[in-house]
């Protein structure tokens, strides 16, 4: 029984990364997750992902949700609810299921919203099809 407490309190956990703290490899949590140093890596999270203004990671971003203030090099895929932040700047590719943004947030990239993309080039219908009667 007390087994169960445990994961049931480490899954709720926040993980902070202050600033001035850097750190080389990927971070793999279940609970949610906070950085405002500097991450080389990829970081998973099953829950929120937040990167303070000062933050930045250079690596892939994936979360159930996210809110983005600092800079990201890499693909950011977030399940369900991505925010951009003013000061947020993102160089990579965003794959999302709703997606915010304040003005003054940037990024370079493609962005795919809404449902699950699977192979966009093998579902789409040729656009140089012709229709016969």
């Amino acid at each position: 029984m007390n087994s169960n407490k445990n994961q049931a309190v480490e899954g709720g956990s926040v993980n902070l990364i202050g600033t001035g703290t850097k750190i080389t490899g990927d971070i793999n949590s279940i609970g949610d997750v906070r950085i405002d140093g500097n991450l080389v890596g990829n970081i998973t999270t099953a829950g929120k992902f937040v990167l303070g203004p000062n933050g930045i990671v250079e690596g892939n971003v994936s979360s159930n949700n996210a809110d983005l203030s600092g800079e990201v090099k890499g693909r950011v895929n977030v399940n369900e609810m991505l925010s951009l932040k003013a000061t947020a700047r993102i160089n990579g590719d965003i794959i999302t299921g709703r997606l915010a943004i304040e003005p003054g947030a940037s990024f370079t990239g493609t962005c795919n919203m809404g449902a699950k993309v699977k192979n966009i080039h093998q579902s789409a219908p040729s656009l140089n099809a012709t229709k016969t009667a």
